[in-house]
């Protein structure tokens, strides 16, 4: 398959994703509606994909003319703020499928003549861009989901069952030696700008937890008094804390001296073996200090994913460079219990560091040295700085294609509907 016959069959893909969590999941009132402030309604997420994509591979890599320039500002994300979204004049979710079948189309036809040179479609980067984008516009709308509370949805599309763990690696921890490895990365046609560019990093030794922490682990801290104890919080933490009343993670609930959770919509109790998720960073955090540990770096966690020491090279996965070897992309709908995927291994023998949840590290969000924003300074600069923390490896819901150990991702310390856990580390010394 030629990079242009892969495009258009990802392009297809991606599509065919975003249907099946919208037009084909909900009727019309549940597409239009808000299920929380955090979140739009899931048309207006339909209708930014078509419109991201028409502004990108029709209007800049084809130099067609706007279709609907008059929708520009509507789904702009930087224009309005979610929790105003309900109130536009969005379009309907029939409107929203022929906009975006018609941006399909004409994509598709142009994707025959676009010649993929120059800074902005070399190696097919802007179609990736705009693939990746739409994957990731899908695991928010699964978080939109798990924010429904009328009615169960999607359970029933799960392909796979789970497979069987390694519970006895729970807590165990493999040690990274001493020394530089080669952080982000500066050829890969997947990668961001926030990705880039490659650069040296010198770091300690250190040991990191070989699998996330699970939910047993973390309900041992609940039971000893974690969320009432301050000595385990930092100020900002503990604010969030009290302020709150939070004492579980989201969508947990105590009945009848059992933990249940809630999930797409339905009841269960709580998998002590699944990976703990639906945690903010001051949680994590919180955990990490009762245990005598702490959060990773953002290095720290990228070194243990991709770096061989054998070889002194550097691993786009875990486990290598190609291969599918994780709980990405709704495989399981959840997180596989903890020490699955042993043949995802890093060469540290760290395992489930790209999917199953995301992973909270220590670190704020900034630019690698000699950053350059491309091609948009919206997608990454304009959140640089803030109190933003970076979050590594990707979930279960997201897709493999939007997921790679030098992928970063990062959101506010307070979120807990992202499908967002951790696991510790601790200095070696």
């Amino acid at each position: 398959m030629d990079l242009k016959e892969r495009i258009a069959t990802e392009l297809i893909a991606a599509r065919d994703r975003s249907v099946g969590l919208t037009l084909e999941a909900l009727e019309e009132p549940d597409l239009m509606a808000q299920v929380s402030p955090l979140m739009s309604p899931l048309v207006w997420d339909l209708a930014h994909i078509g419109n991201y994509e028409e502004l990108w591979l029709l209007r800049a890599a084809a130099g067609q003319d706007a279709m609907r320039p008059e929708i520009d500002d509507l789904y702009n994300a930087f224009e309005h703020p979610r929790a105003e979204r309900p109130k536009l004049p969005l379009l309907t979710p029939a409107e929203s499928r022929a906009y975006i079948d018609t941006v399909r189309s004409k994509v598709l036809d142009s994707l025959e003549k676009v010649p993929l040179t120059g800074p902005l479609a070399a190696g097919g980067f802007v179609y990736n861009m705009v693939i990746q984008h739409e994957h990731q516009h899908d695991e928010t709308m699964l978080a939109t989901h798990q924010l429904r509370t009328n009615g169960p949805t999607l359970l029933g599309r799960s392909p796979e069952d789970p497979p069987a763990g390694a519970p006895a690696l729970a807590g165990h921890e493999a040690l990274v030696d001493a020394g530089p490895f080669v952080m982000g990365t500066s050829d890969d046609p997947w990668a961001y700008d926030n990705e880039r560019g490659a650069h040296t990093v010198d770091l300690p030794a250190f040991f990191i937890d070989v699998t996330p922490v699970s939910n047993a682990a973390y309900l041992a801290f609940m039971e000893d008094g974690g969320y009432d104890d301050p000595r385990w919080w930092q100020p900002a933490g503990w604010d969030w804390r009290t302020g709150s009343g939070k004492r579980a993670p989201a969508f947990w609930r105590r009945e009848d001296g059992r933990w249940l959770r809630r999930r797409f919509g339905r009841t269960e109790p709580v998998p002590l073996d699944e990976p703990v998720q639906h945690v903010c960073w001051y949680e994590a955090d919180a955990y990490a200090r009762w245990a005598g540990k702490r959060l990773p770096t953002e290095a720290e966690w990228e070194k243990a994913a991709s770096w061989d020491p054998g070889t002194g090279r550097k691993r786009r996965l875990p486990w290598g460079d190609t291969g599918q070897h994780a709980n990405l992309g709704q495989r399981m709908m959840r997180p596989a219990p903890v020490g699955s995927h042993p043949e995802g291994a890093s060469a540290y023998g760290v395992r489930q560091l790209l999917g199953d949840v995301w992973e909270w590290t220590s670190s704020g969000f900034h630019g690698y040295p000699g950053f350059r924003a491309f091609p948009y300074k919206e997608y990454s600069e304009v959140f640089f700085g803030g109190d933003y923390k970076v979050l590594r490896g990707g979930s279960w819901a997201t897709h493999p294609l939007a997921c790679r150990t030098t992928f970063r991702n990062w959101d506010h310390p307070i979120r807990r509907q992202i499908f967002a856990g951790f696991r510790c580390a601790r200095d070696a010394a």
